[in-house]
């Protein structure tokens, strides 16, 4: 068997490593040269453990190849962006629709295509139309008939990064077939190595599936964030509270933090609030709460600086939008530092132990990267990450420092 996968980012790439190394030869497509270009070295673009020496053993044995354009396959799996469109929440499928275009040309009969990408109800019908659009000579999967050339389904990724490698084998995945027929064949595909249980169903109630599983997340943290609002307000340790809460036997609150990031759980949820924003009230005003939380951690800096009453320096720790990975994607914690140095011109320094330059959003700030040690000398210091190296210390700060623990690791 041979795929064609298209989008060789946090979950493409990883994908494609697995396939490749149980035998699949892979073909890789990516927009990012550069991205392609390190690939074909047998190296990696992104931060994932596992996956290096994988991608660099699939490359040595001729498995796994990167381009910057298609190729004909036995089957295709999407696995691209999907955003917004501007300010509006509106969901962006637009590259989901040009990796349908760029993959329409090479189909032929019995082909399976996939995707991968977390999209709003109605995506993979709509793949299906550019495709009966583009090559009308091919019986693309219809759900009122068993009978066609080209089989598509929607699978969404359901795993944790961190644990990407771990949890595409032994996950349980989803399988949406546009048809009957098309999710028997999606699942043959996955059985390659997936040990987890395969769960058909058809493509729309899988792509809900998917949104209304981080729409859950969502709004559980939305619960433990609003809990914090309400604590600073009434003088109450949010994180005693929440540890005495959960000892109730059918309780379990999450901990707060300064809002919530990544491509899943602070977009998800507003692609369900897109299609019924009429019914979608929990999960609207879920998005709502978590979305405002950087303002409120931003008025605490502002606040510390008004009591400390002087010029000050600022220390924002963490980048990334959870702990222990370099994915800064939707990440609070850069909303936080871009707007605080904007604020604060040349008042600001940031720590972030997985990268190692400032990504394109904060480079053209008055910013600059420096090592904990420097950080822990600010005025203020705002805590945004629970990353391992933070966990690690237990600083000691003077009278004329403040602290702003948003994930209450130094105040336990």
């Amino acid at each position: 068997m041979k795929l064609c996968i298209c989008g060789l980012g946090y979950i493409g790439l990883p994908t494609a490593a697995m396939f490749a190394s149980h035998g699949v030869e892979v073909h890789g497509v990516d927009v990012n040269k550069h991205a392609v270009d390190i690939i074909n070295q047998g190296k990696i673009h992104i931060v994932e453990p596992g996956l290096g020496e994988v991608v660099k053993q699939a490359v040595e044995k001729g498995m796994l190849k990167a381009s910057c354009s298609a190729c004909e396959a036995d089957g295709f799996i999407i696995c691209v962006p999907t955003p917004f469109k501007g300010s509006s929440h509106e969901p962006d499928i637009s590259y989901v629709e040009a990796a349908a275009k760029e993959i329409a040309p090479y189909l032929k009969k019995g082909n399976t295509v996939i995707l991968e990408s977390t999209s709003p109800v109605g995506t993979t019908e709509r793949v299906a139309e550019i495709f009966s659009e583009l090559r009308p000579d091919l019986a693309v999967a219809d759900e009122n008939n068993d009978v066609c050339d080209i089989y598509l389904a929607y699978c969404p990724e359901r795993v944790l990064p961190g644990r990407i490698m771990y949890e595409l084998i032994d996950n349980d995945r989803i399988i949406g077939g546009i048809n009957r027929v098309s999710a028997d064949m999606a699942a043959d595909i996955y059985a390659v190595f997936v040990k987890g249980e395969l769960l058909k169903t058809n493509s729309r109630t899988a792509e809900m599936s998917k949104l209304t599983e981080n729409s859950f997340r969502d709004v559980n943290i939305a619960f433990a964030n609003e809990l914090s609002l309400i604590c600073d307000r009434l003088n109450i340790d949010v994180w005693e509270l929440i540890s005495l809460a959960n000892h109730h036997p059918r309780v379990n609150i999450l901990n707060p933090g300064p809002g919530v990031g990544g491509h899943c759980i602070a977009v998800d949820p507003w692609f369900i609030v897109s299609k019924t924003p009429d019914l979608a009230k929990i999960i609207g005003t879920a998005r709502n709460v978590n979305d405002g939380k950087p303002e409120w951690v931003k008025q605490q800096v502002r606040n510390a600086i008004a009591k400390l009453n002087r010029h000050c320096t600022i220390a924002c720790l963490g980048l990334a939008f959870k702990p222990d990975i370099d994915d800064l994607r939707e990440s609070p914690s850069v909303f936080i530092t871009r707007d605080l140095a904007q604020e604060y011109p040349d008042c600001v320094v940031a720590v972030e132990p997985n990268i190692t330059e400032l990504p394109v959003s904060l480079a053209d700030k008055p910013l600059k990267l420096v090592d904990l040690d420097e950080a822990l000398k600010a005025d203020v210091i705002l805590l945004l990450v629970d990353h391992k190296e933070f966990k690690e210390i237990h600083p000691v700060f003077s009278d004329s420092q403040i602290l702003i623990d948003t994930r209450g690791l130094w105040k336990r």
